[in-house]
């Protein structure tokens, strides 16, 4: 008996405290996939909006049963009507996010290219601007350092250099064609 109580104590957790959430959260951002170098992150946003959204759920479906059945509805998260309507919204959303492609292998066709010109947006110029700032970063700390050899110092001297040049040359291109 002691083994079905916690059965159903571990799934009412998981529907309460996940399951509800986690539909929400996949049908509307169908295009989160937990795969490829962003993985990690995105399992971790993931897995905290489908936590806030399922408890924020859960007390909102919970007070409106109160307010709709003064009388006749125990607050608890394992009463079943508490439950059932938990289940029926992650039912209705986990289909819409069927609908939606969210659990598809294969990730979503990209949306089409905007007409503001450019052949990357403006996202993407500017993760590429916080990626060189990156690597820029790294090799002024190595040259600061006192271990790199003279021949070690001009390559990264060297790098630096092409790497200043390739962060003008791409504020330019964006600004050229901003001016078109």
């Amino acid at each position: 008996m002691s083994g079905l109580i916690l059965l159903e104590s571990g799934v009412g957790f998981v529907l309460v405290f996940f399951l509800p959430g986690y539909a929400i959260s996949r049908a509307l951002f169908p295009e989160w996939r937990l795969r490829g170098p962003l993985a990690l992150r995105r399992l971790v946003e993931l897995t905290t909006l489908s936590f806030v959204l399922s408890v924020t759920l859960t007390a909102l479906v919970g007070y409106g049963l109160l307010t709709a059945a003064p009388g006749g509805f125990q607050a608890a998260w394992s009463n079943p009507v508490l439950e059932g309507v938990l289940l029926g919204v992650t039912v209705v959303a986990g289909g819409a996010g069927v609908a939606r492609g969210a659990y598809r292998r294969d990730p979503l066709a990209s949306p089409a290219p905007s007409s503001s010109g450019g052949e990357e947006g403006a996202f993407e110029l500017t993760r590429q601007l916080d990626l060189l700032g990156r690597e820029e970063r790294r090799i002024r700390h190595g040259l600061r350092s006192p271990a790199p050899t003279p021949p070690e110092r001009d390559r990264l001297r060297h790098r630096l250099e092409e790497i200043e040049e390739e962060r003008a040359d791409l504020s330019r291109r964006r600004e050229a064609e901003y001016a078109e």
